[in-house]
This record gives structure tokens, C-alpha cells and sequence, in this order.
């Protein structure tokens, strides 16, 4: 079975779309076979990776629900190794519609064991808020991955996150684990980013990546040419960055297994 790690932070605009497809992509680049699940209704990680999403195709919404196998939903991408269950607008409605489904908690999880065996890692794009959907993201993982900008105001909300990762760790998911923090939007010549980053690494340790991804203008330029930064500018900061953060993962990850 892959490895699943959900990139989640209920606080927007914090990195999480673009850690999630650059991650699989450095993934990808070393031999890994990854899927990534876009379950933002904004779909921000299939537009990273140059999908219409206005086209007519199975999504993560029909994974969701059960109305479609896994199988059905997978996009393969430009990129050997790495392929791609796009999002829908439909996901907003989804909070709904899965009210009425038993044990509503597992439907990813369901759809994940019995479908994607072939992988050896699956990341999922987690939207911003603790919803049923996300909920379903953190129930089907193995651990979580917090991207955190480096803003006073972001502090305040990863303590939500934690306190919500440890509810479904003791209600549904005993395994789930925080993978670790990764400070994104990282500007060495900005006092706060220094004292984000001080307040970060004192109270979460070595769950905090040696690595931190610096403001770069490639790294949000990338998306609007439906490329992860990776291929976009391999060379840039960004990039360089995120193939230390991915190997860092699979180095953490290979330790996690071996416990």
C-alpha cells in the first residue's frame, strides 16, 4: 500500500498547493510513482499541473461520493511517475451530500485502499477549512504535512490544526501522525520571519524541515503556465528548495516506516 500524506493548514494562501505539486514532481524525478488528489473545489493543484478542469471528466468529487472508481479519476500527467486525480467545483457541495452516507468519514479512505495500490505515495491538496472533506483527507492518511507562512497571524491558526489532527487521531484515524511543519513565503531580510521561525522551531523541534521555502517570484509565476516550479525554472530558489523538502520527506519517511 503507498504512502498517504495529506498537505493540509486551515488558513489560505499559505503554500499548500504548491508544496503538494512540487513535492510529487521531485517524488516523481527520483522514481517514485505518485498520485496527488486535488480536493480543493478551487482546484488549484490541476491548474499547477495545466488541467481544464472545465472539461468533462471524472474528479476527486466522484471518488468521493463513490460514483466513480479510482481508476476513472486518475489524469496522467506530462511528468513520468506522476499522475493526478483533478478537483470540481462540485466539492463545495459535497459537505452536503455526504451527510447522508454511512460512516461518511472513510469514503476517501474506502476508495484509496481498494483502487490505488500501484502507488508509492499518494499527497492530497486539502482545502482550507475543516470540513467533511478535509476530514476525509486527514481520516485516510498516514500523516499530515503543514505548510506555515512565515506571518504572525498563520501561528495562530496552526494550533487549530494541530488540535484538530489530534481529534481525528483519537476518533478515526489512531495512526495519523504530523509529518511536519515547512515555513513557507521565507524572507531572511524580514525580522518576523526570523521570529516566526524562532517561535516554530522551539515548539515543534525536529517536526520543523531543515528546510524553508524562500519568496520567489518563479515559484508564483509557475501555476499560471500549468507547470510545477520544478519544470517551470529548475534553477530558481524556489525549485531548489522543494527537491531538499521532498528529499527531506523521504528521508523522515523512510524512518517512519522502519519504526
Amino acid at each position: 500500500m503507498p504512502r498517504i500524506l495529506a498537505i493540509a493548514n486551515r488558513k489560505g494562501g499559505v503554500g499548500k498547493t504548491t508544496t503538494t505539486v512540487n513535492v510529487a514532481t521531485a517524488m516523481a524525478a527520483a522514481g517514485k510513482k505518485v498520485l496527488v488528489v486535488d480536493l480543493d473545489p478551487q482546484g488549484n493543484a490541476s491548474t499547477s499541473m495545466g488541467v481544464n478542469k472545465r472539461g468533462r471528466m471524472n474528479s476527486s468529487y466522484e471518488v468521493l461520493l463513490g460514483e466513480c472508481k479510482l481508476g476513472e479519476a486518475v489524469v496522467w500527467t506530462e511528468i513520468p511517475n506522476f499522475s493526478l486525480i483533478p478537483s470540481s467545483p462540485d466539492l463545495a457541495a459535497a459537505e452536503i451530500e455526504l451527510v447522508d452516507i454511512e460512516h461518511r468519514e472513510f469514503a476517501l479512505k474506502k476508495a484509496l485502499q481498494k483502487d490505488a495500490v500501484n502507488y508509492d505515495y499518494i499527497l492530497i491538496d486539502c482545502p482550507p477549512s475543516l470540513s467533511l472533506v478535509t476530514i476525509n483527507a486527514l481520516v485516510a492518511a498516514d500523516a499530515v504535512i503543514v505548510p506555515l507562512q512565515c506571518e504572525f497571524l498563520a501561528l495562530e491558526g496552526i494550533t487549530d490544526l494541530i488540535s484538530n489532527i489530534n481529534m481525528i487521531k483519537k476518533n478515526f484515524n489512531p495512526k495519523l501522525a504530523l509529518h511536519g511543519v515547512v515555513l513557507t513565503m521565507y524572507d531572511k531580510r524580514n525580522n518576523l520571519t526570523q521570529m516566526v521561525e524562532d517561535d516554530v522551531r522551539q515548539f515543534f523541534g525536529k517536526k520543523v524541515y531543515n528546510t524553508v521555502i524562500p519568496r520567489n517570484v518563479k515559484v508564483s509565476e509557475a501555476p499560471s503556465h500549468g507547470k510545477p516550479v520544478l519544470i517551470y525554472d529548475f534553477k530558481c530558489s524556489g525549485s531548489q528548495a522543494y527537491i531538499s523538502l521532498a528529499g527531506e520527506v523521504m528521508k523522515r519517511e523512510r524512518e517512519l516506516v522502519a519504526c
